[in-house]
């Protein structure tokens, strides 16, 4: 019951970031808003995740897993309630703003708990099934953006229901606290961030995979269905398209998990990565085929829609245990500056950029990453650090 209570919460967290961002920019496209500004409007979320990280870490050593994700979801629920009651492109900010503050509590209470309950027989399938469970969530989302056609609020409030539904069940929990060198007091803003020092030096490439995720789902759900619309692509087509890349994803997230139990995280990631990179190329030149796009988005998500899962899976190899959640909200970090990156250099090039297909973009990144991953030699986990 706990670890299925912990990935419904996550599934209802991918709900709700799968659905915001497509959602909000076809409103602001069908509104005439531009492509940059829908593109920085989307990175709020992940700012408010960005800016709630240093300020993480101590309440959940202090009050433990349950009271602080009982408190990010209420605030996700909160603010999908506040949606309707005023269309202002500021208030709209602030209000996703805070939904990345309560999203990242969501995903950083979670996936600390089930890291730090994992073994390392079976980390990979764990952590596996918590992607897989985000994926699900993240791959059914764009489908509320059909419920634009009859009312404009049906879809904040049907998440707000979903959500609050999930949130219930997290009372049912029995609370436990992570893992510390020192239970004695929690860390202060100062050392987490030597701490951030101390995991960046042990896991930084496999940092690079939360990072690589974030640029792709952001990118993907945020820019693509504003460049869709100005192909000539329809919104229906839209929303049948965003949720392939999660269906691939789910396909292979939990083999993929196994396969890195049994072979290493580095060498299922090297073998997978370019094939991602070809893939959305691919998709570059049949970009004006839905059905080509369709396979690709499929393709893709098997191939790399499970990069969050396998960079957090390795990054738990590589980083000393009593230092496990400073690595998950390391991770947190860098996923949310993907996420921030991608939308704006998307909104940019979309905007700015002829004769080049968005796809291109996102190619690119995957083939530097690869190519860090195949140079870089990452540093031997110690048992236990002091920072």
């Amino acid at each position: 019951m706990h670890f299925g209570i912990l990935n419904a919460t996550v599934a209802i967290s991918g709900f709700t970031q799968g659905m915001l961002l497509p959602l909000i920019a076809i409103i602001f496209e069908r509104d005439g808003i531009s492509s940059s500004i829908n593109g920085m409007h989307a990175a709020s979320l992940y700012i408010g995740m960005l800016l709630a990280i240093p300020f993480m870490e101590a309440p959940l050593r202090r009050f433990g897993f349950k009271p602080f994700i009982i408190t990010g979801g209420l605030a996700v629920i909160v603010m999908l309630l506040a949606f309707p009651v005023w269309k202002s492109i500021w208030f709209w900010f602030f209000l996703r703003l805070l939904i990345g503050v309560g999203d990242n509590m969501l995903h950083f209470g979670t996936q600390t708990w089930i890291t730090s309950s994992s073994s390392m027989q079976n980390r990979g399938r764990n952590i596996s099934i918590y992607g897989l469970c985000f994926g699900l969530g993240y791959g059914f989302g764009p489908l509320t953006t059909h419920l634009l056609e009859y009312n404009e609020a049906l879809p904040f409030i049907v998440s707000a229901v979903l959500s609050l539904l999930v949130w219930l069940t997290l009372f049912l929990l029995r609370n436990e606290h992570p893992e510390s060198t020192d239970t004695s007091k929690s860390p202060s803003v100062l050392e987490t961030f030597k701490q951030f020092g101390v995991v960046w030096k042990y896991a930084w490439i496999a940092l690079l995979f939360p990072f690589a995720y974030g640029f792709l789902e952001a990118s993907i759900n945020s820019n693509f269905p504003v460049y869709a619309l100005r192909i000539g692509i329809e919104v229906s087509a839209v929303s049948i398209l965003l949720p392939m890349f999660a269906i691939g994803s789910i396909v292979l997230q939990l083999p993929l998990g196994i396969l890195s139990d049994r072979f290493g995280r580095r060498t299922i990631l090297t073998t997978v990565l370019p094939l991602g990179v070809l893939t959305f190329a691919v998709a570059g030149v049949f970009q004006e085929y839905i059905s080509v796009l369709m396979i690709c988005f499929f393709i893709a998500g098997m191939f790399v829609g499970s990069m969050f899962s396998l960079g957090l899976a390795y990054m738990v190899d590589l980083v000393p245990r009593n230092l496990l959640a400073t690595g998950n909200l390391l991770a947190t970090v860098l996923f949310s500056i993907g996420s921030i990156t991608g939308p704006l250099i998307g909104g940019l090039t979309i905007q700015y950029v002829e004769n080049i297909s968005f796809f291109y973009t996102i190619s690119l990144m995957l083939l530097l990453v690869l190519l860090v991953l195949i140079i870089s030699k990452p540093l031997r986990q110690a048992a236990t650090i002091r920072v």
